[in-house]
């Protein structure tokens, strides 16, 4: 195997790495709530502190990157993210867990830019397209993630023991993957650049990755909460909700490459986000968990290559570099997934849970509008 084609399964494995532990954390949502004695406005704080500190690591991530490459970077952002998982019920002090929310906010930033920084590079070397892939093994990495917290639960494994079992299993993937990384040289004045929010066509499409990273972020943090608390599914029957929406996103976006060299940009975007809305829109309605399942798992194809398509816009925006505009989007984007899921908490807790969800049908009609304005 060429030294190019090992370092590609490298970051397909940490993409799976990384859906993983984000899935492990939202099967254990509902875990984390009772343990705590939370209600779902302190819930969504805790996430807040998450958004807060990928915030913080965003700002940092193009420096460190750029004065050490991506590749140190995955390795330590990763180790800190599945310490903070191992961490989640050490405690019952809830100051305790709003700091490690933090710390995991904080790892998860700089861990999605140095991963999707180094799938750029490689794209680059292998003149091809290969960015949905990458993508598709985060959904393929969360799928599994929620399968097997769902198994785990249905055989009473202790939760505590689950979140050691993948935080330990984790580290060892990820040594292996890293040293397989290519060691990309750094960019030189890198170490010295700030964060700065970008402007013009690159803001749009950040503020569009936001909108979809949002919706995407709610699947993951809320639906298994949805179909426990307001559908009255058992916990290891609603942790299939996360599965669905993963394993369908797997799929879609395992085959977006070959769509996208074969659709036009803003037409696929936009018959995506409108099959999202619909999805979503669908579920909440009816209200039956057999049907949230489904719709759960449309909104996934439906949402599985808005962000593939999003930074290949970015790479081709004129008067920037293409990794400068992937980053730029990138950084508002996932900056969404991370504050998305607080937002959706915040009016839970005002209203009800099916009505916070409602958000992700305006945001995915929103993406379907401005599909022609961003990609034209």
């Amino acid at each position: 195997m060429t030294p190019i084609r090992a370092a590609a399964w490298a970051t397909r494995a940490n993409f799976f790495y990384s859906g993983f532990l984000f899935a492990t954390w939202g099967v254990h949502v509902p875990t984390v709530r009772e343990h705590y004695g939370l209600g779902e406005q302190a819930l969504a704080m805790a996430m807040l502190a998450a958004g807060a500190g990928a915030l913080a690591g965003l700002t940092q991530a193009g420096r460190a990157i750029g004065r050490l490459g991506a590749k140190p970077v995955t390795l330590a952002s990763g180790l800190v993210v599945a310490v903070c998982v191992a961490a989640l019920l050490l405690t019952k002090d809830y100051t305790v867990l709003v700091a490690t929310m933090v710390a995991f906010g904080v790892a998860s930033g700089l861990l999605d830019v140095a991963i999707n920084a180094e799938a750029t590079e490689l794209e680059h070397v292998a003149q091809r397209k290969l960015m949905s892939g990458f993508h598709g093994m985060f959904s393929l990495g969360g799928m599994a993630g929620a399968a097997a917290g769902s198994a785990l639960l249905a055989a009473g494994v202790a939760p505590q023991a689950h979140l050691w079992g993948v935080a330990l299993a984790g580290v060892l993937a990820l040594g292996v993957a890293t040293a397989l990384m290519l060691p990309f040289k750094p960019e030189a004045g890198g170490e010295s650049a700030g964060f700065s929010l970008p402007r013009g066509s690159l803001l749009l499409l950040g503020v569009l990755a936001a909108l979809g990273l949002i919706a995407e972020g709610a699947m993951y943090d809320w639906s298994v909460l949805y179909m426990h608390r307001e559908l009255g599914s058992p916990q290891q029957q609603a942790a299939l909700a996360y599965a669905s929406f993963s394993a369908a996103m797997a799929a879609a976006r395992f085959g977006g490459d070959w769509v996208r060299e074969r659709t036009e940009p803003a037409g696929l975007m936009r018959w995506s986000a409108l099959l999202s809305a619909a999805a979503m829109a669908a579920t909440l309605l009816i209200g039956e968990p057999w049907v949230a399942l489904v719709g759960f798992a449309l909104v996934g194809v439906g949402m599985a290559n808005v962000v593939p398509v999003l930074f290949s816009a970015a790479a081709r925006v004129p008067g920037t570099t293409p990794a400068h505009g992937i980053a730029a989007v990138s950084s508002v984007g996932y900056l969404g997934f991370m504050v998305g899921p607080p937002l959706i908490g915040v009016v839970a807790q005002r209203s009800s849970l099916a009505v916070a969800l409602s958000l992700v049908v305006m945001f995915a009609a929103t993406l379907a509008v401005a599909a022609r304005r961003a990609l034209r």
